[in-house]
């Protein structure tokens, strides 16, 4: 399920967000990377709803914060339009 609109999709379809055990926030292309794995659209937008309802604090349960998730809404803006 996508953390930002909440809509069921097949994996494939979405791309994965992965705190690492160095408590970084990364985006895993690959979807093989170690550590805590979210799901999210492959778009900006659901990276911003997911800023707004604070989806990666709740899916890794630590505070994420607003420079974190405006990287990663760049970082997909680059990879996914």
């Amino acid at each position: 399920m996508c953390i930002g609109c909440g809509i069921q999709k097949d994996k494939k379809e979405m791309v994965r967000i992965v705190r690492t055990e160095d408590i970084q926030i990364i985006i895993d292309e690959t979807g093989k990377k170690n550590g805590r794995g979210a799901y999210i659209c492959k778009n900006a937008e659901c990276m911003k709803k997911a800023l707004k309802s604070r989806g990666l604090d709740r899916s890794f349960k630590i505070p994420v914060s607003k420079e974190v998730y405006e990287n990663l809404v760049l970082q997909m803006e680059d990879l996914y339009g």
